[in-house]
């Protein structure tokens, strides 16, 4: 699994890319499932496909963590998901992203790589 670590960016100039690009989706998680918060459709951890992802500290207060999930669903719904990580991430959330298949994290739609 490739992790891009841009510390420098912030988070939105980010989503804001990847938006412009066709991935609006928001979602949440829900025990054991992604939910599109639009269309309320749900997804277990084998369908979920994270395309990209970026991580992000604090300039002024580097516990301040972040991670930026880019994810593709069997139903074509495409957005992101934003997360803490390290001391501050969601238990839940971070369960759920540990528990997708290694071999569905690529970096196939990065941004960085495909400027």
């Amino acid at each position: 699994m490739i992790i891009s670590d841009e510390f420098a960016k912030h988070e939105t100039d980010f989503i804001t890319k990847y938006q412009k690009k066709g991935y609006t989706s928001n979602y949440r998680v829900n025990g054991d499932v992604l939910v599109d918060l639009d269309t309320k459709e749900t997804f277990s951890t084998d369908e979920v496909k994270v395309v990209a992802e970026h991580r992000y500290e604090g300039m002024s207060n580097p516990s301040d963590m972040s991670i930026l999930y880019v994810i593709e669903t069997p139903m074509d719904s495409k957005g992101t998901f934003l997360t803490g990580f390290g001391p501050s991430a969601n238990l839940e959330e971070a369960e759920f992203f540990k528990a997708i298949p290694e071999e569905n994290y690529s970096e196939k739609s990065n941004i960085l790589s495909s400027d």
